[in-house]
């Protein structure tokens, strides 16, 4: 399908050019706009595996009339970078949490277990989406997302992990000491081994909420004079 990407990285916005009866996939409550001739219905979609992966269990499907193509923009939650990805039908492609924006619908959805380690220590979910079809996916963050091809190992840490392709595996372990685990600001990282594609966040949004806390009013508790 036809799209452009607009002021990215910082405030995206996708617009999608959907061909006349065809179908779109939607996160819900992304819809900024969209032609007249366009419709929409709510579905369950992957109901608790979506849950599970911290996406909401409805998504919207909008369809565009069958006598001319609609278009529909599409703005996401998060203050961030939109990216597209195309699946070819050979591969699965995998997103960490809160990721997933829009996509054709004929591209499938399912989870994948990381394990119980995996999913404690990387500070992210203990499910990835695992994302399998052919077509277009659109996929955003939070601050701008760019790209990186692996080849042997690579060193992200956890909170700045977006998608990676199949062919990549992945562990968790610490970076330093334990010294450095707790007085550093950095804690663990995912170590990727294999050959494939990791796309990374610039910003890491559990930095800005601990920023956002430090100036958080705290309310005093008053004393109870019992005299």
């Amino acid at each position: 399908m036809e799209h452009k990407i607009e002021a990215n990285p910082d405030y995206s916005i996708l617009s999608v050019k959907v061909p006349a009866g065809e179908k779109l996939m939607v996160e819900a409550s992304s819809m900024a706009s969209m032609s007249s001739n366009m419709q929409m219905k709510t579905k369950l979609a992957g109901g608790l595996s979506r849950f599970l992966t911290q996406e909401s269990i409805f998504i919207n499907e909008f369809t565009a009339g069958e006598s001319r193509e609609a278009e529909i923009s599409i703005a996401p939650g998060l203050n961030g970078d939109i990216q597209h990805h195309v699946l070819n039908g050979n591969e699965k492609f995998y997103l960490t949490g809160s990721c997933f924006l829009a996509s054709e619908s004929s591209v499938t959805y399912n989870t994948k277990f990381q394990g119980l380690a995996k999913g404690f220590f990387s500070g992210e979910n203990f499910f990835l989406m695992e994302m399998s079809g052919v077509g277009s996916l659109w996929f955003n963050y939070y601050g701008g997302i760019f790209s990186v091809d692996v080849v042997g190992e690579y060193v992200v840490d956890t909170g700045h992990i977006v998608a990676f392709t199949e062919g990549l595996d992945y562990s968790i372990s610490r970076i330093g000491g334990y010294k450095s685990l707790f007085f550093s600001g950095e804690g663990f990282v995912c170590k990727f081994t294999g050959q494939g594609k990791v796309w990374i966040q610039t910003k890491n949004s559990m930095a800005l909420v601990s920023w956002a806390d430090s100036f958080r009013r705290i309310e005093k508790k008053s004393k109870v004079n019992f005299d």
